[in-house]
């Protein structure tokens, strides 16, 4: 493990965040979570699929 982390994560026990960020963590882990689950099961409206562009030949 990068010893950067451990640093962070020492700091993050001694300041934790607020509740209101984790409130608002949570909410957006909850969003992403919705949305991921809307497009995998089909219900995800086409118009707002996003379809890969071809590659442009390189020259």
């Amino acid at each position: 493990m990068n010893p950067l982390w451990l640093m962070r994560m020492a700091k993050w026990v001694r300041h934790p965040p607020s509740l209101r960020q984790v409130q608002i963590a949570a909410v957006v882990i909850a969003l992403v979570a919705l949305i991921w689950g809307l497009d995998h099961f089909g219900f995800w409206p086409d118009w707002a699929r996003v379809e890969r562009m071809p590659r442009a030949p390189r020259l």
